[in-house]
């Protein structure tokens, strides 16, 4: 049962986390892109479909802490530092994605749907980094889950 545990929680992360993190990094130049072109509907096209893959995968993406937490209990390993470290690195790149990269995202389409950015909202650059600190939470845990810092299995 701990290889299918394992074998799931690692496709759901491939498959669910890495199209987050490409379209999430695809969405500030395309933002730039749109608004160097005001009304340009394939630029506001881009920006919904970015949008829309990052909701949804975002979604399928609990998945992985999910099948994480089984993988781990079958293994025997949640009391370890690594574990725990990863479980709170996950929590966190969560929180930048559903309560700082998709609301800035959302009013962002918002604004452009508008026609009226706001100063506050129209931040491509702000975008980008909020992008690449959850990007580079994502890298941090994945480098925990195959490096195991303590770790007695070997690896």
């Amino acid at each position: 049962m701990t290889k299918l545990f394992l074998c799931l929680h690692v496709l759901a992360a491939v498959v669910a986390v890495g199209p987050v993190t490409v379209a999430a990094s695809m969405f500030p130049p395309a933002l730039r892109r749109a608004h160097h072109a005001p009304g340009d509907p394939d630029a506001l096209g881009t920006l919904r479909l970015l949008h829309r893959i990052c909701r949804v995968y975002a979604a399928v993406g609990t998945a992985v802490p999910v099948l994480g937490f089984a993988t781990a209990g079958a293994m025997g390993v949640m009391g370890s530092a690594w574990l725990i470290a990863s479980i709170a690195l996950t929590a966190a790149a969560a929180a930048v994605l559903a309560l700082l990269v998709l609301p800035a995202q959302s009013g962002e389409l918002d604004a452009l749907k508008d026609a009226s950015p706001s100063p506050a909202l129209r931040a491509p650059a702000r975008l980008a980094m909020l992008t690449g600190l959850f990007n580079l939470l994502w890298a941090t845990v994945t480098v925990l889950m195959i490096v195991r810092p303590g770790s007695t299995t070997g690896a």
